[in-house]
């Protein structure tokens, strides 16, 4: 059962990967051997969370990008690929972002915004990696964050105006199904996570305001801890979930099971 979850010899890169939900799955898919390749925008994080993993006795490197840019991802991915210097077999598609506001006044950039790290950069960022380095290789690992969010609205007694984060999750999941049919043929596996309430730096904000609210809905009585994501991950990025594609995952403590 070991050798199911070696990556010895693997790389992973990792969006988002400076902080939160993005570090504690570095940490882990490190801690059996893959090398890390962390991506954020501020290449200071990225020195910190890379000092972080050596740390811990992984090896990691961090390379910035903003992949709000769209057009600057092909670039992007090319020299994560040569820095690799043995190709990506893991990406997990983590970095995202959210705004609230009502819909009927929900501003048009901010749409786009959205739109674009939590979908269109997962598009692009995977057909990239995927040309270049998984389908060549005849094998990969994808992994995208999803949310609870993406399984279906907001509860009604709650004042969550997050229209285009919950639209964009749940195109990330149909996103998931969608190219691990196309590229399960190539030896790659394209699966998702929907993680519940952590308390991240995104999600501060919002369970500050309602996590009082929200915590007698989640069945094991808690929050997201820094554990809870970790063994999923490395299922999915493993040999271990190697019959398992197109799937999501909902790690939020119960909360998603009374819908």
């Amino acid at each position: 059962m070991t050798d199911l979850f070696d990556l010895s010899g693997q790389t992973a890169l990792i969006t988002g990967g400076s902080r939160g939900l993005g570090l504690q799955i570095a940490e882990v898919l490190s801690e059996h051997g893959a090398k890390v390749i962390l991506t954020a925008r501020k290449q200071a994080e990225l020195d910190e969370a890379v000092a972080h993993i050596t740390e811990r006795g992984g090896k990691a490197l961090g390379i910035a990008g903003d992949l709000s840019k769209i057009e600057e991802i092909p670039d992007f991915a090319a020299k994560v690929i040569e820095a690799s210097g043995s190709g990506v077999q893991i990406l997990v598609n983590n970095a995202g972002a959210t705004w609230g506001a009502p819909a009927e006044d929900y501003p048009l950039d901010s749409w786009h915004k959205v739109m674009n790290l939590n979908v269109t950069s997962i598009f692009m960022l995977s057909r990239e990696i995927g040309r270049l380095a998984m389908i060549p290789a005849r094998y990969g690992r994808i992994l995208n964050i999803a949310s609870v969010a993406g399984l279906g609205g907001n509860r009604a007694d709650l004042n969550m105006k997050t229209i285009a984060y919950n639209t964009s999750k749940g195109a990330v999941i149909n996103f998931t199904k969608t190219l691990a049919i196309e590229w399960g043929h190539h030896g790659i596996t394209v699966n998702a996570l929907c993680p519940g309430f952590f308390p991240t730096k995104m999600a501060k904000g919002l369970m500050d305001q309602m996590g009082a609210a929200l915590l007698p809905s989640v069945p094991n009585g808690r929050f997201g801890g820094p554990e809870d994501l970790k063994a999923p991950a490395l299922m999915f990025c493993s040999k271990a979930a190697g019959h398992m594609t197109g799937q999501w995952l909902a790690v939020d403590g119960g909360m998603s099971a009374s819908g």
